[in-house]
């Protein structure tokens, strides 16, 4: 009898192990921000209820992540379509979301990758104002108006704080100072790491600064986005992209995420960031705290 008990206990070890080994692996990459961390967390946790065997790499710069796809070193990332427009494919035309999408879909489909279902939010650059300068100035409600601020004479100093990557890229701070006819020099602006931007704005120490429109520290710290009247920025609406060969190997992914890309709009991501930057929760607990209330079948 006990003989007979060992040999069912091994047939159902060996039935384990392999029901765990028949789990496709799924190697997911995330860049070196919260809302990334997020998205690769959720993501996890969720294709490992369908089935998958999910290994996340995150901290990867960009141009690494894309690296790493292209060569067949991860098969998933989050991307963003104007990061892919304007950084991999080099296209400077501008195109509302929509059209980002179908051209970014296209060309990236040559380079073995297929952009899935995206989601509903855009995580692209802004203006914004700190609290205390938006009841000041409640004219102020686009580019626009800020420029005619910027060029009314005052005696305030009005200090623009821009990150220093924005301010020294050609399709940064000069493009939208040429298009606005901004009057933005070396002594209205000042250019800091993007994480003290927020907080110069928290502060109330510049007039306006550069933000992202999905970070989580625009509620939490009361700014005001700007409208960007004369559409400068890219969209950057966000979609998970998989290499074609894991894609074929594994049809179902595409209708396994649809659903869950369909969750993200941008004051969701907002409040999802908002509960790691600000309330410094871990993403693991986010993402698992999420998916409890977004369950999908």
């Amino acid at each position: 009898m006990k003989k007979l008990t060992l040999i069912l206990s091994c047939v159902l070890l060996c039935a384990g192990f392999a029901q765990a080994a028949e789990k496709p692996v799924i190697r997911i990459g995330a860049r070196v921000f919260t809302e990334q961390t997020l998205l690769a967390e959720i993501t996890s946790q969720y294709l490992r209820t369908k089935g998958y065997a999910p290994q996340v790499t995150g901290g990867l710069g960009s141009n690494l992540a894309r690296s790493a796809q292209e060569s067949g070193q991860l098969d998933l990332l989050w991307e963003y379509t104007g990061v892919s427009l304007v950084a991999y494919n080099h296209i400077d035309e501008k195109l509302d979301s929509e059209q980002s999408y179908a051209r970014v879909k296209e060309l990236d489909a040559k380079k073995g990758l297929v952009w899935l279902a995206p989601s509903r939010f855009s995580n692209t650059y802004a203006l914004a104002l700190p609290q205390k300068v938006a009841q000041e100035h409640p004219e102020i409600n686009s580019i626009s108006d800020l420029t005619q601020a910027m060029a009314e004479n005052t005696r305030e100093h009005r200090l623009v704080a821009l990150d220093t990557e924005f301010a020294n890229r050609s399709d940064g701070l000069a493009g939208m100072v040429k298009l606005y006819e901004m009057n933005l020099t070396r002594a209205n602006t000042r250019q800091m790491d993007a994480g003290l931007v927020y907080t110069a704005l928290r502060n109330s120490q510049v007039f306006a600064g550069l933000v992202y429109t999905t970070d989580g520290r625009l509620n939490a710290f009361k700014l005001k986005l700007l409208a960007d009247d004369k559409h400068y920025f890219p969209d950057y609406t966000a979609a998970p992209v998989v290499r074609q060969a894991y894609l074929d190997a594994h049809p179902q992914l595409a209708a396994d995420l649809k659903p869950l890309a369909a969750l993200f709009d941008d004051e969701t991501m907002r409040q999802l960031n908002a509960r790691v930057d600000v309330d410094h929760e871990s993403p693991s607990v986010v993402a698992a705290d999420f998916l409890r209330q977004h369950p999908i079948n």
